[in-house]
């Protein structure tokens, strides 16, 4: 039973989507992933929607900004800061865009939405009664990664401003030679890779679910379109992406851990 108490800095604290749908959302996620649905007041009229698995937070669906109308849904990935706001202060001299200064979300944390030197946008979350409690196993968050063109730049800048290290391991992949990983205090906590050709730099979420193939075939049911037919990767898992109705991408793996 993962569930975990805190993170360190840097370490992926949260997933968010953000979708014109929240409660069509909800119906999705609940659906695919057992999730238990709860609905929290917001002081603006809006709601915030936690999915929950046993009692304990997973995941958040929040409705769409007026700015982003017609864009997509997205999984937003949150990575822990001790202070935001020194972190967030790093962020300009590392070569990176705060996109969104430091604020708080109502009484559940305080945030800062930033863009790293290559492209990316992640968030930073500093959380007081909202974070990702149970991971790492079906139904929940097991595994983050960075896409981007420059995986060099990208580890300098998160190391710079989160504090990360970062190692490359060989792999027995014909078209990947080596794969990176950032850790956090000795802990590898999340991938860094070049992505597809015509994929803008981006932050993945990948989901932890127990049979790949039963998962894609619910979650086209209900409504989600295959981007990536399900494959093994040697030592890793059994992996396919999706998007779901309302095109936001995410990942599904089978671990080789069990």
């Amino acid at each position: 039973m993962p569930v975990f108490d805190d993170y360190a800095q840097g370490t992926p604290n949260w997933v968010e989507l953000m979708t014109p749908d929240q409660r069509g959302a909800a119906d999705f996620y609940g659906a695919l992933f057992g999730w238990q649905m709860v609905e929290n007041p917001l002081d603006d009229g809006h709601v915030y929607i936690v999915g929950n698995l046993q009692g304990d937070a997973v995941a958040g669906i929040t409705f769409q900004l007026p700015e982003l109308e017609g864009h997509p849904a997205f999984w937003n990935v949150f990575l822990a800061a001790d202070d935001v706001d020194a972190v967030a202060a790093r962020v300009g001299p590392a070569g990176g865009v705060v996109e969104a200064e430091p604020f708080d979300f109502f009484d559940y944390g305080r945030t800062a939405r930033i863009q790293d030197p290559t492209g990316a946008r992640v968030s930073l979350w500093q959380p007081r009664s909202v974070r990702t409690v149970r991971a790492n196993e079906p139904g929940t968050p097991i595994w983050n990664e960075l896409l981007t063109p420059d995986v060099g730049r990208a580890t300098q800048f998160y190391s710079d401003v989160l504090g990360l290290s970062s190692d490359t391991h060989p792999v027995p992949w014909a078209s990947v030679p080596t794969y990176t990983t950032f850790a956090a205090a000795g802990r590898q906590i999340a991938g860094v890779a070049p992505p597809l050709e015509e994929a803008p730099p981006h932050w993945n979420v990948y989901f932890n679910v127990v049979d790949v193939e039963e998962s894609v075939a619910q979650a086209e049911a209900l409504g989600a379109k295959l981007i990536v037919p399900a494959y093994d990767l040697e030592a890793t898992g059994r992996m396919a992406t999706l998007t779901d109705p309302h095109g936001a991408l995410f990942c599904l793996i089978e671990s080789a851990a069990g």
